[in-house]
């Protein structure tokens, strides 16, 4: 098995518990996973910034395990909050389902395509081999 991605954070940059400044994949395949929503099994979109963000950071484990990947090997994560969103609801929910795996992360004030969608994340992930 392939060691997981490196997080890259200079000395005089802020270092943050919860993110990198930067990811090194490890060489081998990358996988590229769409943006989630809060969308479960049925399709059904489900209520308010918490279960949205929560259930789409399910569906993108689901995702990273289908490929024989997992959180510790994503190297970025974008955040697409609707705008006049506030995030805080969101990282809670982050931080529940997605643990302490830090990664490269962007957030980004986006109105999503599904009507009702107050978030999406994509990401980017090493499979190990």
């Amino acid at each position: 098995m392939t060691a997981g991605p490196t997080p890259v954070d200079p000395p005089e940059l802020f270092r943050s518990p919860a993110f990198a400044q930067g990811m090194i994949a490890p060489p081998g395949p990358l996988l590229f996973v769409g943006g989630q929503n809060g969308v479960d099994a049925e399709g059904e979109l489900l209520e308010g910034l918490q279960a949205q963000t929560e259930q789409a950071l399910r569906n993108l484990l689901a995702v990273l395990s289908a490929a024989g990947s997992g959180p510790e090997h994503v190297v970025k994560l974008t955040i697409h909050l609707a705008p006049g969103i506030d995030p805080t609801a969101a990282y809670g929910a982050t931080r529940t389902v997605w643990g302490d795996h830090r990664t490269a992360v962007t957030v980004l004030a986006v109105s999503p395509a599904r009507p009702g969608a107050l978030v999406e994340i994509d990401a980017v992930a090493s499979v190990p081999s």
